[in-house]
């Protein structure tokens, strides 16, 4: 594990304003926010993240590496938390961004898929008709995937409509069933350090 990731996943406050000297991969994780409201709550909050200008630009410049090259027609961002890297992604790739929402909310013409979420709640998502042509290749995009549930339905929505998924991008994508599933059959990118990877599978931080 690099030194510093974990020295600053000791810091519970890290400043919104420092940025680190050396920023290696991972560094801004330590923004990251813990749960302190309990268990009807996701185990923590990426979205403190978003708010260091540095953090949000090296966390998409690092889930973008991998793809540098690669041929990519539109972003897609799945509701809600996709949707910040997501649109920061595309406009970092200079391409369009697709909204990928729980069902419900869009007044057009849409494909809906029915999945579990990382809770186990059955819910239902839906992407408009009108923006996927056969072929297209689409990154998509979460904050995070811990089961693979959602991610997988917004994998089927794309391919239903004859998109082809050219990779999946999230902040950490769990050592779940679901996350090996999406691992082994499409191009990931995520940034959590593999030494780190065991402590978010188990939901810890390291500065509890």
């Amino acid at each position: 594990m690099h030194t510093q990731c974990l020295q600053c996943l000791r810091s519970p406050r890290m400043d919104l304003c420092h940025v680190p000297a050396t920023r290696e991969k991972g560094w801004y994780l330590a923004l990251m926010a813990p749960n302190v409201k309990g268990p009807n709550y996701a185990w923590l909050d990426p979205s403190r993240l978003y708010c260091h200008p540095q953090g949000l630009q090296d966390c998409v410049a690092d889930l973008l590496q991998p793809f540098q090259g690669d041929p990519i027609d539109m972003v897609a961002g799945i509701d809600a938390m996709g949707f910040i890297l997501g649109a920061a992604a595309a406009t970092t790739l200079r391409k369009g961004f697709l909204a990928i929402r729980k069902a419900g909310h869009l007044c057009v013409q849409t494909l809906e898929q029915p999945y579990s979420d990382y809770s186990g709640r059955e819910k239902v998502m839906e992407v408009r008709t009108d923006t996927i042509s056969p072929g297209l290749r689409i990154l998509l995009v979460d904050q995070w995937v811990e089961t693979g549930g959602t991610m997988r339905a917004a994998i089927q929505l794309v391919e239903r409509l004859g998109g082809v998924v050219a990779g999946v991008v999230a902040i950490c994508i769990e050592d779940s069933e679901g996350g090996r599933w999406i691992q082994e059959r499409y191009k990931c990118s995520h940034c959590v350090p593999p030494r780190l990877q065991p402590r978010f599978n188990r939901h810890q931080l390291g500065w509890e």
